[in-house]
């Protein structure tokens, strides 16, 4: 299984209303440029707006940036989306076969590695702030 889009889309959303500061980005708007439905951007626009990254007013068109870009990480971008469960980036099959050696075994030898794995993504997302993306997309678009 793979990481929800949402992440990715919630990037994306940042990332526009970053470079769009100065107009009104409606969810209709944000959905073009993410090529999905406006209720899909509404969606997370909601975890956004819970997780104190974007405003948002209910029947007023229009969303902005709660923080400055160098403040929002990507690891709080992940965090607000819920782009998978606490602790279980990676899952492990649920009922092995207890009476053969891996299948008893296997569960508590790979959950430390699993955990650790996932630890190390976390503190690398909180490394890369939105302005790093902002700045990346902005260079890749003057190439």
């Amino acid at each position: 299984m793979a990481i929800s889009s949402r992440f990715a889309v919630g990037i994306h959303i940042l990332s526009l209303l970053e470079i769009n500061k100065t107009t009104v980005n409606t969810s209709e708007f944000i959905a073009e440029s993410v090529n999905t439905n406006p209720v899909v951007i509404r969606r997370i626009m909601g975890m956004l707006h819970k997780a104190g990254l974007v405003t948002v007013r209910p029947g007023i068109a229009g969303a902005k940036l709660a923080r400055a870009v160098e403040d929002i990480t990507l690891l709080d971008v992940y965090k607000a989306v819920s782009a998978v469960e606490q602790n279980e980036l990676f899952s492990v099959h649920g009922a092995p076969n207890p009476n053969c050696m891996v299948g008893r075994n296997i569960q508590s030898s790979i959950e430390p590695l699993f955990s650790a794995a996932q630890q190390a993504m976390e503190d690398r997302l909180k490394e890369q702030t939105l302005k790093q993306v902002v700045y990346e997309m902005a260079k890749q678009g003057n190439e």
